[in-house]
């Protein structure tokens, strides 16, 4: 069982690249703890800067710094930084097309009990509608290293959202990563699911369910959210009957709503789309959310079945 958090492994790579990249720089928003940065802040201090609960402050600040050449990777709560700085995001990172790095740490509904006020079910729909701007959801922590070793050299303004607690490994260190494509974990003729961040681990577990019910079953990992990879989609959905998109997420604007314009303009099929409801969340742990909403392997085969029945 996997025990390091994807976060930890960004605070990892940074640590491990700072040394002889002295334009290296983490900003957090009284977030050190909890995005793993305390490592890095104790051995670059000159490299790291604490703002305060001062989510605005965090983004101007790292745009400021990127003006200036630095690579700046500003580190918050997603459900904090991709709302109460939104204006910021927007004006600062993306309009003005600058290298700052957004860490969204806890995402979706990592903080479980503390409830919808630290959920983030609805930054991906926002950050996507800004120019300039790239998403990831990276799904384990291989994936997570190769991730941010890229993009220590892309100049491009991104938003990479990860979750709390560890996760289990979808990938291993012979993992080959391709930056802003999709990757094929499973191939099949009936069913083809899409998922990210740390629903594709539940889609990978749920299509090999489905194969014991015999139903051949493609799993994308998409990790990369903006931009999108609509060549593996189409070519995914021309061999399947139906599409399924798994997110961590509101139903509008995530994956679930990119995946069926795509399907729906070049190949269209039949999409089902698996997210959070448009309505108030449950309080618990993420598992414990996953599987009320119907969002782990069981929910996801359960949900397929009904389906393919319709």
């Amino acid at each position: 069982m996997n025990t390091i958090a994807n976060r930890t492994v960004i605070c990892n790579v940074l640590m491990e690249h700072a040394k002889n990249d002295r334009d290296i720089v983490v900003l957090c928003s009284d977030s050190r703890g909890s995005a793993s940065m305390t490592p890095f802040a104790n051995a670059y201090p000159e490299q790291f800067i604490e703002i305060g609960i001062a989510e605005q402050n965090l983004v101007g600040i790292s745009a400021g710094l990127a003006k200036c050449g630095k690579k700046a990777y500003a580190c918050s709560p997603a459900c904090f930084i991709s709302s109460r700085s939104y204006e910021q995001i927007k004006i600062d990172c993306a309009y003005s097309n600058t290298n700052v790095k957004l860490i969204g740490i806890s995402g979706g509904v990592s903080y479980g009990a503390l409830g919808m006020s630290h959920h983030s079910l609805q930054d991906i729909a926002a950050i996507a509608s800004l120019p300039n701007m790239k998403i990831y959801l990276p799904s384990d922590r291989f994936q997570t290293r190769f991730l941010t070793q890229q993009l220590l050299q892309d100049n491009s303004p991104a938003y990479i959202r990860v979750g709390r607690n560890p996760v289990e490994d979808v990938y291993d260190e012979n993992y080959t990563f391709e930056k802003d494509k999709a990757v094929w974990l499973k191939t099949g003729n009936d069913i083809t699911i899409i998922a990210c961040g740390e629903m594709v681990k539940s889609a990978y577990d749920a299509a090999i369910l489905l194969n014991q019910e015999g139903i051949s079953v493609t799993v994308l990992d998409m990790y990369c959210l903006k931009p999108i990879d609509e060549y593996a989609i189409i070519e995914a959905a021309k061999c399947s009957k139906a599409v399924v998109t798994v997110e961590e997420h509101s139903a509008y604007g995530g994956l679930g709503s990119m995946v069926s314009s795509v399907v729906s303009r070049y190949c269209p099929k039949k999409v089902l789309k698996l997210s959070l409801p448009d309505s108030p969340i449950i309080s618990g742990t993420s598992k414990e959310i996953f599987a009320y909403y119907g969002l782990d392997a069981h929910g996801i085969k359960s949900n397929i079945l009904t389906f393919l029945e319709e």
